[in-house]
C-alpha cells in the first residue's frame, strides 16, 4: 500500500516537558490505525503535530495527500454560531455575487448529518446542543473534508450505542476508498473491532507498531502500562449506612445511603445528566432533595457544597476547570475559604493542599503552577476529581468519570470509587460503559426519557435486560 503520512524522528517539549521523543511511523491509504496509550503517553500532542496545530523541536513529518481532517477529544465548537457555520467553517460555499450561499450549507450540513442518522437541524446554536450533540457535529465536520487522513481522537465518548454503530459503517466505507484513519480510543472494543493495525506509546515515545491479530487485549494493555495489568473486577459491596440523599423529582424518586453506589443508567439522551444537574444546583430543580432527612433549596453549585455535595461534570472542559488557571488554582477552587486568612489567600497552605492532592491522584504535570489546560486530557480529569474531594463532600456524583481517561487510570478511578464508598460516601455513579456500571454500583436505576423505568441488582442483571429497559418503547 502506498504511504500517505511518514514521520520521522520527531520531538516535541512544553516547558522542560519531553512530551515525544523521536516518534516515528508510517500510515498508508486505506488503512485503520489505532494509536494507543496512557493520558500524557504524547498521543494528542503527536496528533496536533500531523495536524498542523503544534511544531516539532525536530524530526520530520511528509504527507502525501490532498487534506486532513482531525476530530478532537476536547470539542472546539463557536457556540453563538449555527449548525451549518460550524460544520462548513473554513469551507463555506459562496455564490457569484460574493456572498455565502447559506441554502447550499444547510443542504450539506443537513447531508452530512444524515449519514450518522441524525435530525439536528442546521439553523440551531451550537450553545443549544448537547454534549453528545456537539460532538456528532464534530465528526460530520470532519466527514465533509473529504480528507486523505482522519484523525479520530475518542470519537465515540459522547455517542450512543446506535450512533457509534454508524461511525462504525461510515469509518469501513471511508477505508474501502482509500482514506486512511488514525484512531485513538481508550475502549479496546472499538480497537480491535476496527484497527488494521496497532501503535503503541508510552511516556512520549514509540513502542510498539504491530498487526491487531497479534495482540490480546492483555498483551495491549501491558505494552502501554509497562506493566502486567489485570484488569477491574466486580467490587465487593459494603452495608449501607443511613439515607444521604432522597431526591423527589415527576416520574424520578431514589435514595442513596451512605457507602453506597447507586448507578444510573439509560441511553444519551434520557435524562442523566439532567437529573444531576438539578440536584447540584446547575438548572432548576423540579421537585424536592433531601439530605439527611432534612428537605434542602439548592439553586446554585454553591448551595449544593454547602449542604455536602459535590459533582465530577461531564463535560469537563465546559464545567470542569477553569483553563487558563493552575493546577494549584483549579484544585483548591472550590474550598478556597479554608485557605485563607481573612481577605487574603494564604499561599503556603493553598500549596501543601494542590500539592497532596496531585499525589493522591498522580497528577502528571510540571509543576502545581502549570496552566491545567496544557495537561492532557486524564490528568484534566484527576484535577477535576480532587477539586471535588477536597470539600470532603458527604454526597458524590460522578458523572463519565473516566471518559476520556486510559486503562490504567481507570483501574485508579474505580479503586478510589470504592474506596470513598467504604469510607461512607454517597455516591451517584452515571456512565455510559456498562462494564464499569456493573461492577462498581450497587443498585442500577434505569432512566427512560427522563422517567424511572427499572430498579436491577447489578448481580443478577445483564447488560442486553437494562438496555430492554432503557430503550424507547
Amino acid at each position: 500500500m502506498e504511504p500517505v503520512l511518514q514521520v520521522d524522528a520527531v520531538s516535541k517539549s512544553f516547558g522542560g516537558i519531553r512530551a515525544l521523543d523521536r516518534v516515528s511511523l508510517t500510515i498508508h491509504r486505506g488503512e485503520v490505525r489505532a494509536l494507543t496509550g496512557e493520558n500524557g503517553a504524547g498521543k494528542s500532542t503527536l496528533m496536533k503535530i500531523i495536524a498542523g496545530i503544534e511544531r516539532t523541536n525536530s524530526g520530520d513529518v511528509r504527507f502525501h495527500g490532498n487534506a486532513i481532517a482531525m476530530i478532537h477529544q476536547e470539542l472546539l465548537p463557536f457556540p453563538e454560531m449555527t449548525v451549518a457555520e460550524n460544520v462548513c467553517m473554513g469551507d463555506e460555499p459562496v455564490r457569484a455575487s460574493g456572498w455565502l450561499d447559506k441554502a447550499e450549507m444547510h443542504r450539506r450540513t443537513t447531508a452530512l448529518l444524515a449519514r450518522l442518522g441524525l435530525d439536528i437541524p442546521p439553523t440551531r446554536r451550537m450553545r443549544e446542543l448537547s454534549f453528545a450533540e456537539q460532538q456528532s457535529v464534530e465528526v460530520a465536520k470532519a466527514l465533509g473534508r473529504n480528507a486523505d487522513l482522519l484523525i479520530m481522537d475518542e470519537p465515540t465518548s459522547a455517542l450512543s450505542d446506535r450512533e457509534s454503530e454508524r461511525l462504525f459503517r461510515i469509518i469501513g466505507d471511508l477505508k474501502q476508498r482509500g482514506v486512511a484513519i488514525i484512531y485513538i480510543s481508550h475502549r479496546m472494543d472499538e480497537i480491535f473491532r476496527l484497527a488494521d493495525s496497532i501503535t503503541v506509546m508510552r511516556d512520549g515515545r514509540h513502542i510498539a507498531t504491530r498487526p491487531t491479530a497479534e495482540f490480546d487485549e492483555a498483551s495491549l494493555i501491558s505494552l502501554m502500562v509497562g506493566r502486567e495489568f489485570t484488569g477491574a473486577g466486580r467490587r465487593t459491596s459494603c452495608t449501607p449506612g443511613d439515607v444521604a440523599l432522597e431526591v423527589r423529582f415527576p416520574g424520578v424518586e431514589f435514595a442513596v445511603r451512605c457507602g453506597e453506589i447507586l448507578g444510573l443508567a439509560g441511553l444519551i439522551g434520557a435524562g442523566r445528566t439532567e437529573i444531576a444537574s438539578a440536584i447540584y444546583g446547575l438548572t432548576p430543580a423540579a421537585g424536592e432533595i433531601r439530605i439527611k432527612g432534612r428537605p434542602v433549596r439548592i439553586e446554585s453549585p454553591s448551595d449544593a457544597l454547602a449542604h455536602g455535595i459535590a459533582m465530577v461534570t461531564e463535560d469537563r472542559k465546559e464545567y470542569g476547570f477553569v483553563p487558563g488557571m493552575s493546577v494549584k488554582q483549579n484544585v483548591t477552587l472550590s474550598s478556597l475559604r479554608r485557605y485563607c486568612r481573612g481577605p487574603f489567600i494564604h499561599d503556603r497552605a493553598e500549596s501543601i493542599a494542590a500539592e497532596e492532592q496531585m499525589r493522591a491522584f498522580s497528577v502528571r504535570a510540571a509543576g502545581r503552577d502549570q496552566p491545567v489546560k496544557d495537561l492532557s486530557g486524564g490528568n484534566q480529569q484527576k484535577v477535576v476529581i480532587a477539586r471535588a474531594l477536597l470539600a470532603n463532600p458527604d454526597v458524590l456524583i460522578l458523572d463519565e468519570p473516566t471518559r476520556g481517561i486510559d486503562v490504567g487510570a481507570k483501574a485508579e478511578i474505580y479503586a478510589l470509587i470504592a474506596r470513598l464508598a467504604a469510607e461512607g460516601k454517597a455516591i451517584l455513579l452515571i456512565t455510559s460503559e456498562m462494564n464499569e456500571l456493573l461492577a462498581l454500583s450497587d443498585r442500577i436505576l434505569v432512566i427512560r426519557e427522563g422517567r424511572a423505568v427499572a430498579e436491577v441488582a447489578p448481580g443478577r442483571t445483564t447488560p442486553e435486560e437494562i438496555l430492554s429497559y432503557a430503550m424507547p418503547q
